[in-house]
């Protein structure tokens, strides 16, 4: 693999387990974040989640003691916190971890467009924005693929690596070999809205709102019938809930502001309202059920 220097710029919730997971696999890694106070933050949640992966080791007696702090101490010693962006002038590979806002993210592919070395492959986490437009603002859509990682990013094995019709050969294949690197199972797709699982999953929560909406079932019931009649972990309902019902909602009103004649995306009604109300699921405490901090109340 020809990539051995990774930029990511965002240190918060998905940003910070890039940067992890980039380091563990031996990596070296500029962490950008423009507020001194958020790359503290990550970088401190990544000091505290290498400390308890090296304490499980032991526990499992799969290291010992000093092997397991050493490897923890150099995959931490591989990261270079920065709020400088010409620190990623010679990185070969940045992804992009920041707040979900086109405009944002266009402006900022623009400045690696200028900043760094002609060889450099471009990536963006976002779940809902097309990939080719960043690529485009960048200066360099040859060298642009989308690196869509699940939260948390430390457990979860996906990612979904995207290319568009201009992406370059070598830029996509060395992406797919990043994501390998790095412990994933990658998985390609094309720059479609949603990509492979958003695309799936967004519209099943949908449907599931919209039987509420009409009294066809309970929430519980609903849930509850997707839990054992299909094996999932949670019910639609529920995971609306444990997502965001206004990250459900963003990605909605994005997708058919963009494609009005797709019938799938949808914004059902019990959904606006929710937001309206600030119930916005997990993270204000309610949204369709109650909770208390991860789990339902």
């Amino acid at each position: 693999m020809a990539i051995k220097k990774v930029g990511v710029v965002g240190c918060g919730l998905m940003g910070h387990g890039i940067v992890q997971v980039s380091a563990q696999a031996g990596l070296e890694v500029v962490a950008l974040e423009t507020d001194a106070g958020a790359l503290e933050k990550g970088l401190g949640r990544i000091r505290k989640s290498l400390d308890k992966l090296a304490s499980k080791a032991v526990e499992k007696g799969k290291k010992t003691a000093d092997v397991a702090k050493a490897e923890a101490d150099s995959a931490f010693a591989r990261i270079k916190g920065t709020g400088e962006l010409g620190d990623l002038a010679d990185c070969d590979l940045v992804v992009e971890a920041i707040v979900e806002n086109l405009d944002v993210k266009k402006s900022l592919f623009a400045k690696f467009g200028e900043i760094c070395k002609p060889d450099a492959i471009f990536a963006s986490n976002t779940s809902s924005f097309a990939i080719g437009a960043m690529g485009e603002a960048s200066g360099r859509p040859g060298r642009m693929v989308g690196l869509h990682f699940f939260n948390p990013v430390q457990l979860m094995r996906l990612v979904e690596v995207v290319r568009t019709d201009a992406t370059d050969d070598d830029a996509f294949s060395e992406a797919r070999a990043f994501g390998e690197a790095v412990g994933k199972v990658p998985v390609s797709c094309k720059d479609t809205p949603g990509f492979v699982v958003n695309r799936l999953l967004v519209p099943y929560m949908v449907q599931a709102l919209l039987m509420l909406e009409r009294g066809d079932a309970s929430k519980q019931d609903i849930d509850t019938a997707m839990q054992f009649g299909c094996g999932h972990p949670m019910g639609p309902i529920t995971l609306t809930d444990y997502v965001g019902l206004d990250t459900t909602l963003f990605i909605l009103e994005g997708w058919c502001e963009n494609y009005p004649n797709e019938p799938a995306f949808q914004i059902p009604e019990i959904l606006k309202r929710k937001v309206s109300e600030g119930k916005l699921g997990r993270k204000t405490g309610e949204g369709f059920y109650k909770w208390d901090g991860d789990k339902k109340a």
